[in-house]
């Protein structure tokens, strides 16, 4: 969750009352929101030492869709209301002399639509900043940017002195040779081309050249005389930048997605209106696309929405009037009313501006409670009483990873994620472009999710090289294909795998270990061409360039089912020298040097892997009459 560092003077001043770091925590516990730290006890000490000391701070957990708590305006609001000290504010958009026809224009030009297609402003009128208001509006666009904005990937916010600039304004994408100006906190101008390389050693402004860097054109915003107020997501101009100062503020909003940008620009809107000469007042603009279609920005209009009484008291264990659950709506700054038509079950909500985490009634539902008091809603037993019990394939993982314990091997958790050439290229495999791949992995170690438990293992060997031989270990875990059938399309597969490091290869272990399994899980072991046997598994020589050449084989197993039924298996490719019924499930044998080679393991190794989904209950529970079963092990004698 986003922590919010607040002036701890400040916030007393603005709530009207001095809280112990007690009261105050309490206080948040109530409110939803969690008291980090308090630095008193930290800056007195350094006061102590003859040390420069800031002034106390009070370091908030904010839940990350409460945007508008992003900022100590914010907080001090919502506790306040909370208190009962004040009513939920109304916002209002207050426009020019003239009306309408006079309001502040923005072109927006067709080109955007390659860039960043987006764009919303605002003005607020005759603002008074103070040293720490002025930080706490530079900070709530921090915030905004790091985590509603995702680093300025989907809005960028730009903030201007309106006094410095003449309307109208034009939101245009040009090629970066074309784009000429001075910066902010610099003394010379640049070509936006120039800036991608200027800003590359400042780490502050670096992490976000990726953004555009690579576009044919960069967005770009003009006032009427051409010059340039910012280039979003990257600076703004030095030309226009605000100042204690600043009396007029114009706010320009950039994005991606539509969505967040109406969210972003009534946030930093609603929440430093306060500061304008008449609090709560902020001044919308015109927005001109080149489609002609024309908008009027920030919409601050509430959203309408029912809640019902019954619904709140039937999640909350509550019996409480309409009136009282609009009483509770209040404090949480959900200004409400009573509904005409059915006063006693319905409540009239008008959701502010500031509070798009409210999407659906149950969100309602939770700020009443909160409002009532979490520790003070009714203990009851539920109704109903359920049981829960493990998924047939955890079950049946449960059985594999029991047998193999008993038989002295040890279970490892490698991670789910992987290199692509561990994936592919170490195992002497080609890309079947059935991996799930990152989109933008931090690392060359987590490009893609597994589709074999083999590389995890190989590099627990490696790790463990140090280790006295021979190293016996196994996983029972998911690997996961890509499945264009599926909704999601992919589908997680349980894969049991083990490796066997030795001075000798040990073929003849992982068989064995192979065939301990399949007789705990009373699975027969048949030959490849006894075609009498109604089920069972078999092994035979195969060709895998992840294996030493003849010493590798296929493992198969031929489901049981009844009469006149078919197998669900019977769609999968099969092997046309077998039984239509029989499913190539796995693989084992020797490991090829090459492929140990790039695990850097100097011992030959045997491995198993093979899919357990065949096994489970429910894949076969309508045409077997068997369930998975595991023997008991042997007694300790």
């Amino acid at each position: 969750m986003p922590t919010v560092a607040v002036d701890k003077e400040d916030l007393w001043e603005r709530l009207g009352h001095k809280y112990t770091t007690e009261e105050f925590d309490k206080l948040c516990f109530d409110f939803g929101i969690e008291l980090d730290e308090d630095t008193t006890e930290e800056i007195e000490e350094a006061k102590r030492k003859g040390l420069p000391a800031e002034r106390p701070q009070l370091k908030i957990e904010i839940p990350a869709n409460r945007y508008d708590l992003f900022c100590i305006e914010g907080i001090a609001r919502a506790l306040r209301i909370f208190l009962g000290k004040d009513q939920p504010p109304e916002y209002k958009l207050v426009y020019p002399p003239g009306g309408e026809d006079n309001l502040l224009t923005v072109t927006v030009a067709p080109e955007t639509k390659r860039i960043r297609p987006y764009f919303a402003c605002a003005i607020l009128r005759d603002v008074h900043f103070t040293p720490r208001s002025y930080a706490s509006f530079i900070d709530l666009q921090d915030k905004l940017h790091q985590n509603l904005c995702r680093r300025r990937q989907f809005v960028a916010i730009g903030t201007h002195d309106l006094d410095t600039i003449e309307a109208p304004f034009k939101y245009e994408a040009r090629n970066p040779k074309d784009i000429k100006f001075v910066p902010l906190g610099k003394d010379k101008e640049y070509t936006a081309e120039e800036l991608m390389t200027v800003y590359e050693s400042e780490k502050h402004l670096a992490r976000y050249l990726h953004i555009i860097r690579d576009s044919p054109v960069y967005p770009i915003i003009y006032d009427q005389q051409d010059r340039v107020l910012s280039m979003p997501p990257i600076i703004n101009s030095e030309h226009s930048k605000i100042t204690l100062n600043t009396k007029n503020v114009f706010i320009d909003v950039t994005a991606t997605d539509e969505t967040k940008l109406g969210i972003v620009v009534n946030i930093i809107s609603t929440m430093f209106s306060e500061y304008c000469a008449e609090p709560f007042t902020i001044e919308p603009c015109r927005v001109v696309y080149s489609s002609g279609e024309t908008r009027i920005t920030p919409d601050i209009s509430s959203r309408p929405t029912v809640a019902h009484a019954s619904y709140i008291n039937s999640c909350t264990g509550l019996l409480l009037s309409s009136s009282q659950i609009a009483t509770l709506l209040r404090r949480m700054s959900l200004p409400t009313e009573p509904s005409l038509d059915n006063p006693t079950e319905d409540i009239l909500v008008a959701i502010p501006p500031v509070r798009p985490d409210i999407l659906h009634e149950c969100d309602i539902m939770e700020d009443a409670a909160i409002a009532y008091g979490f520790n003070n809603l009714p203990e009851r037993f539920p109704r109903t009483s359920t049981v829960g019990q493990p998924l047939a394939i955890s079950k049946l993982s449960d059985v594999v990873r029991i047998e193999w314990a008993l038989a002295g091997w040890v279970e490892v958790l490698p991670l789910i994620l992987c290199s692509h050439e561990e994936n592919f290229e170490w195992l002497n495999h080609p890309d079947d472009s059935l991996a799930v791949k990152i989109a933008n992995p931090k690392t060359l170690e987590f490009q893609v999710v597994r589709t074999s438990l083999l590389p995890g293992l190989l590099k627990t060997v490696r790790e463990n090289r140090s280790h006295p031989l021979p190293i016996r270990i196994f996983e029972t875990s998911d690997v996961v294909f890509k499945d264009k059938k599926l909704e999601k399309q992919a589908r997680n597969e349980r894969h049991a795998a083990a490796v066997w490091c030795n001075k000798t290869a040990g073929f003849e272990v992982v068989h064995g270990l192979l065939d301990r399994i399949m007789a705990m899980l009373e699975v027969p072991r048949i030959g490849s061409t006894d075609y009498k046997a109604e089920s069972g598994y078999y092994i035979k020589e195969c060709s895998d360039p992840t294996f030493f050449p003849g010493r590798a084989a296929t493992i198969y197993y031929r489901a049981p089912r009844k009469a006149g039924k078919s197998s669900p298996f019977e769609s999968l490719k099969k092997d046309v020298l077998h039984m239509p019924n029989d499913l190539a499930i796995g693989t084992l044998g020797i490991l090829h040097p090459s492929v140990l080679e790039k695990f850097e393991i100097g011992y030959p190794c045997s491995a198993l892997e093979f899919n357990l989904e065949p096994f489970q209950k429910e894949m076969h529970a309508d045409w077997t009459e068997g369930d998975v079963k595991a023997a008991k092990p042997p007694p300790v004698v």
